[in-house]
């Protein structure tokens, strides 16, 4: 959809066009890293097809069985660069379950054995296999082996938060795919604007699991009804962007963004009143037992 280019020094009469306020809306935002090297993967092995339709049916079966291989070891490796990122992303994370990125070296390597065997022999294929799993580990790494800031923490705790967590970056996922139906640049990144203040209730959340409770429905309840709001608003702005649909999309933004804001500060305090209680507790139990600092002279 061909969308008009506008800003603060563009002409153009509607009130609207009048460039927002930015109040960085993609702040802390990072490029993946899922890209560029990472599409290459999916096109190298395609001149095997050309090869594969002009050998005998025994090695074209080789050909296509490596093909299929390498597709899969870009697929995996693509994976697990986005696990990698959501895992560098939180403070508190699990490690993958599965190594995805290790996975497709394997499966790289696996796919030019296969390779090596249909074209030449089974010298070459072991050392091509061999060359290309360590090759894709260099260039790709290793996937994160550890459990990240979880040390002295309960772990059902983690792991209630953990859930959590997923759950509402699905539902923060949704709005994105939903908002780009809309076509409006300016709408896309409020939303982006938004869900880095949501996210920042996340890592709140996941520093004290304790705070779960308090923030369960912003993660859930909250969330699934920005979501769907988000869904019916794109629908309707597409088919006749409404203005009025607009300007009430939006306050809901400010209204969401300033509550998840405002809570997020509550938890800070909060932790803030526990740290100092702890003190007090802490410096009361030192005086009873008769414990006075030295002073320097």
């Amino acid at each position: 959809m061909a969308q008009r280019f506008g800003g603060k020094y563009s002409p153009d009469p509607r009130p609207e066009a009048a460039a927002p306020q930015d109040r960085g809306s993609f702040r802390g935002a990072r490029r993946t890293k899922a890209g560029g090297r990472v599409n290459l993967l999916f096109l190298a092995p395609l001149p095997l097809i050309w090869q594969a339709f002009t050998s005998a049916p025994v090695v074209m079966a080789q050909y296509l069985a490596a093909l299929g291989l390498m597709i899969l070891a870009a697929w995996l490796t693509r994976e697990g660069i986005l696990a990698q990122e959501a895992y560098e992303a939180r403070k508190v994370a699990r490690r993958p379950a599965l190594p995805r990125k290790i996975a497709g070296a394997v499966a790289m390597g696996a796919g030019l054995f296969v390779t090596g065997l249909a074209g030449h022999g089974s010298i070459e294929a072991v050392v091509l296999g061999g060359l290309g799993a360590a090759l894709h580990l260099f260039a790709f790494g290793l996937d994160p082996l550890r459990d990240k800031g979880v040390d002295g923490i309960d772990t059902f705790q983690t792991d209630r938060v953990a859930r959590a967590v997923d759950e509402a970056e699905r539902h923060l996922s949704a709005m994105s795919q939903a908002i780009t139906r809309a076509g409006d640049r300016r709408l896309e990144a409020r939303v982006e604007q938004f869900k880095t203040t949501a996210r920042t209730l996340f890592r709140t959340v996941e520093e004290d699991p304790r705070d779960l409770t308090a923030a369960r429905k912003y993660l859930s309840v909250y969330l699934l009804g920005a979501r769907d709001a988000t869904i019916k608003f794109a629908d309707i702005y597409g088919r006749n962007r409404d203005a009025q649909a607009k300007a009430d999309f939006t306050a809901l933004l400010d209204d969401l963004e300033g509550n998840f804001a405002a809570r997020t500060e509550k938890l800070l305090l909060d932790d803030r009143s526990d740290l100092d209680i702890e003190i007090e507790v802490l410096r009361d139990r030192l005086q009873r037992e008769g414990v006075r600092p030295q002073n320097d002279e």
